[in-house]
Order: structure tokens, then sequence, then C-alpha cells
């Protein structure tokens, strides 16, 4: 019944995610607000909340425009319910601009399975990835997901390998020169700070040793029948499903070297996670396992919360 009510993409489920999202958004903040609510904090907040949402819709025309689902709402589902599991992915507004920017050039990446405007591609996805990488600087690690992409694609034109090149230095560039004229300074704009921590103390308590390990199981486990799945997939979009679950790994890396580990990281494991497991979900033969399956990631979030 749950799997059958989401099965299809239809603007009613996007009500159903926004409204999932605000829960995750409200419970991050309920004991984060000092000093009373004011106007500023309230269009602040309510900035971060469109970003969170434009990344969900930007999810869904990543899945649907290049088939890695079945023009169904479970990816969109999914995405939301990790917010729900670990809300503090909604806490840093940084690390939501980032993710929305990596998200960008996710779409362009995952679009190069046509040659049509390749250059145009690459530099728009090294662009918005760089640009990511000003919010919070590990993001740019998805830059190595374009280089990974041209090796999937077997692209052997000099030219192409060095475009992405040419949309960070672009970044680079426009940046310092806003910050000369804003700051008198070449680098304020420029937040690229590369500090690793491996301090997973933060980790250590039991609403998030039981979010990050459900997350991380149901991943694992879905990823083994996704990357099988990739051989049933039109040859034209295998690339496309390799490039996800590259994605998923580049995330998991980003978590580890994460400077601060305060949950926020997670965020840029969310999409790719979400899309892998979306396809698992597509072809679990047995009914009843699908549905107990899609009904624990829905009830699990929630119960968290309620202890």
């Amino acid at each position: 019944m749950i799997t059958s009510f989401f099965n299809k993409s239809k603007p009613i489920y996007f009500v159903v995610v926004f409204f999932i999202v605000l829960l995750a958004f409200v419970n991050a903040r309920i004991y984060m607000v000092n000093g009373g609510l004011n106007l500023d904090y309230i269009l602040k907040q309510t900035v971060l909340v469109f970003v969170v949402y434009a990344c969900i819709l930007l999810l869904s025309f990543i899945a649907n425009k290049n088939n890695l689902t079945n023009r169904n709402s479970y990816e969109v589902l999914l995405f939301s319910l990790f917010l729900l599991f670990i809300t503090q992915t909604t806490s840093n507004g940084n690390v939501l601009f980032s993710n929305f920017f990596v998200l960008l050039g996710l779409r362009r990446i995952v679009s190069m399975r046509s040659p049509k405007n390749i250059k145009k591609k690459l530099f728009d996805a090294a662009f918005w990835i760089a640009l990511a990488s000003l919010f919070y600087f590990w993001s740019i690690l998805f830059f190595v997901l374009i280089l990974l992409s041209l090796v999937l694609y077997t692209d052997n034109n000099i030219r192409h390998w060095l475009i992405p090149f040419l949309g960070a230095v672009t970044v680079l560039i426009i940046s310092c020169s806003a910050s000369i004229l804003i700051f008198d300074n070449y680098f304020d704009l420029v937040n690229w700070n590369p500090q690793i921590s491996y301090d997973f103390s933060n980790y250590n308590s039991a609403a998030y040793l039981i979010s990050i390990t459900v997350l991380l199981s149901f991943g694992i486990w879905s990823s083994v029948f996704y990357l099988n799945n990739i051989k049933k997939q039109k040859k034209a979009f295998r690339a496309s499903f390799k490039t996800i679950i590259l994605a998923a790994i580049i995330g998991f890396i980003l978590v580890i070297l994460a400077p601060e580990k305060n949950g926020s990281e997670f965020l840029f494991l969310f999409a790719p996670l979400a899309i892998i497991i979306a396809n698992y979900i597509e072809i679990i033969p047995d009914k009843w396992f699908k549905e107990l399956f899609l009904g624990v990631l829905i009830l699990l979030p929630f119960t968290l919360l309620l202890l």
C-alpha cells in the first residue's frame, strides 16, 4: 500500500515531502533559538527551507530526466526521510547552499551521456562544484567526479580534460575580484579551509548511531543490487548509473574527512543514496518485503524523534 502510493510522480507527493522536510527543519532548530524569534531570523530560516526543497526538486529532475528511476517519487521521499533521520543536516546554512550547487554540478555531469554541448556541460559542472566549495571546502571532492565521468565516457579529447579546470579557475577569479571590491582583500570570499578531523565522538549518541547504522546498512545492501542492475540498463545510461555510485562514495569520503562532525556533512551523501535505494525498491520482487523495507525507512525516523 505504501509503495503503491509513491509509485508514481504526482504533485501531492511533493506536498507530503515538504511537510517532512519542515518537520526535520523545525526539530533541528527547536533547541537552537536563543533570544526569541525575530523577523530577520525567520526570513533566513525560510530561505534555507526553500534551498532544501530546491535540492529535492533538483534531485527529482536529475533522476527523471536521466531515467535513473522509473518516474516515481521514491527518491524524493527517501531524501526527506534521510533529513528526518539526521535533522542536523538542515542546521548549517553553508552546507545547504553547497549541497545545492553540488546537485547542479551533478545534473550536468549525469547529462554527459549525451555528447551534445559537452564542453558547456563540463564547464558548468566544474563551475557549480567550485562555487559549492566556497561554502564548504570539502565539496571540492566532487570535482573528481567530473574527471571520473570522462573516464567512464572514454573521452580522449584533451580539451575536454582541461575545461573543468578552466571552470574552477573562473570561480576563483570571480570570487577574488569580488573580494577585492567588497573587502579590499583577495581571499575574504574564498572560504577554503582544508582541515581534516577523524574525531567521531560527536556520533556517540543513540540517535546518531541508530540513524547512521540504518542508512549505511540499507545503502550498502541496496548498492549490491544497484551495481548488478547496471548491467541490465541500456548501454547509453550505464555511465550515468555508475556516476551515482561514485557520487555516493565521494559523499562518504567527505563525511570521513569533514573537519567538524556535527551531522550536517551527511547531506552530501543523501542524494546519491536516495537514488540507489529507490532503484532497489523498484526491483524488489516480493510485495510484502517491498512494503516492509519502505515501511521501516518511514517509521524509524518518526520513532527516533518521539524517543
